[in-house]
């Protein structure tokens, strides 16, 4: 029973990398998706409704 276990294939281990984390840039480096909406398009209409939708609820 240990032929069987031995003939599968085993799924490599993750290499281990030794770089410095902090030059590589992240996600939260961009400006890209900080408050932006798709389709905004400058009506005031739009942003007193997003105003609205985001307001804390202690400002109500």
């Amino acid at each position: 029973m240990s032929t069987a276990a031995e003939s599968e294939p085993r799924e490599p281990k993750p290499a281990l990398i030794f770089d410095d984390p902090l030059d590589q840039q992240s996600s939260d480096d961009t400006d890209r998706g900080w408050g932006e909406r798709p389709g905004a398009t400058g009506d005031s209409a739009a942003d007193l409704k997003r105003f609205l939708d985001e307001k804390p609820p202690h400002h109500l």
